[in-house]
């Protein structure tokens, strides 16, 4: 007793401790208290479930959310996966929990403490336990169903992509639409946010294109993307947690559109590699020999990554100004993330700039 008395003395001499009428939010669920020292060990009263969060843009966003002091709970298929994500936060604020996309149980128990819940769940290809289907549509209306039943969730957000659409070629762009509809009927005031094709560390793109840039030959390279830094994505969707009333939905593309070529030429720049001499491969070449390489056990570009390559981004105008957000220009920060494929006789040489066909010039600064 003597103890407990003489910690909450303490705790009342404190003044980073001591709650204030401006750290209370109320939200429609619940009150949260905000109190402690500003920064990776405050402590804001938010709790956060992020599904999809040992992906790519998953451990972004948990790191934002958990350096304002939200605790995040993690939900995870092999502990392996998440193990990198217990240093993003401070002690007790990353929260671990197995999960499986077909458990009803286990997903009440992820969302049974969050005031926000982001889906980042998803899939570039199809395995023979999760399609298209049923990760993009079913799975993203379960866990929308849940969180509508949960008394704690007042905010659901839904990460789709800009070329949702159920008229796509690609099963991956109609499952993704589709997943939109199911999540607006299930919970009706979610956000839908509609990033374009991230990069960063850890991408599926810029380092794909500097080690096997004949994947990214078809259609002779001139499909055009507008990639989006993933720092930027992070940081809206963490921007979704304080902002009030929330928007229906966001389009994130990056701020300039490129082909494939220009991309793949800037990256040669940036690695003092020789271009690629590899040869253009005929679509139906390209899809004949992505079935066939479905037959080993490791991932290949699948047949719907083939029809992808050749469907340029939807041209609409980005949500970033709502959000205060100025999106990084691929050209300033690719260097960051291409060095490692220069050699070492190259490693240490200066970004020259120098003019790349069908992209004009570019202006890097280390």
């Amino acid at each position: 007793m003597l103890r407990s008395h003489r910690a909450s003395r303490l705790v009342r001499a404190l003044p980073s401790t001591r709650r204030a009428a401006h750290d209370l939010t109320v939200l429609p669920s619940k009150p949260v208290i905000s109190y402690g020292p500003a920064g990776r060990s405050a402590v804001s009263g938010h709790v956060a479930t992020v599904f999809g969060a040992t992906g790519f843009l998953g451990r972004y966003l948990i790191a934002k959310l958990a350096k304002g002091g939200t605790q995040v709970i993690v939900p995870f298929r092999e502990e392996d996966e998440a193990r990198h994500l217990r240093v993003t936060g401070d002690l007790g604020q990353i929260v671990p929990l197995e999960w499986d996309l077909r458990n009803e149980e286990q997903i009440r128990e992820c969302v049974r403490h969050s005031d926000i819940v982001y889906n980042l769940v998803g899939r570039d290809y199809e395995t023979k336990n999760f399609d298209y289907q049923s990760v993009h549509v079913k799975g993203a209306e379960l866990i929308a169903q849940i969180c509508a039943e949960s008394p704690s969730v007042s905010r659901f957000v839904h990460v789709s992509h800009l070329n949702a659409s159920v008229d796509s070629p690609s099963a991956f762009y109609r499952t993704k639409a589709l997943g939109e509809e199911k999540v607006k009927k299930a919970f009706p005031n979610a956000t839908i946010v509609r990033p374009g094709p991230m990069y960063g560390h850890e991408d599926k793109l810029l380092n794909n294109m500097a080690i096997w840039p004949i994947l990214w030959k078809l259609n002779h390279g001139e499909t055009q993307i507008s990639p989006v830094h993933v720092f930027d994505v992070a940081q809206a969707l963490a921007i979704l947690q304080a902002s009030a009333p929330l928007p229906k939905t966001l389009s994130l593309p990056g701020p300039t559109s490129y082909t494939y070529e220009s991309i793949m030429n800037l990256i040669q720049n940036l690695t003092y590699n020789a271009p690629s001499r590899a040869p253009t491969v005929p679509k139906p070449v390209a899809l004949l020999l992505a079935r066939a390489a479905q037959l080993v056990w490791w991932p290949t570009l699948s047949p719907d990554e083939v029809e992808r390559r050749y469907l340029s981004d939807v041209k609409v105008p980005g949500d970033w100004e709502s959000l205060g957000i100025v999106p990084d220009e691929l050209e300033h920060v690719a260097i960051n993330y291409v060095r490692r494929y220069r050699s070492a006789a190259n490693f240490a040489k200066p970004v020259e700039p120098r003019p790349h066909k069908a992209a004009g010039s570019y202006h890097v600064t280390e």
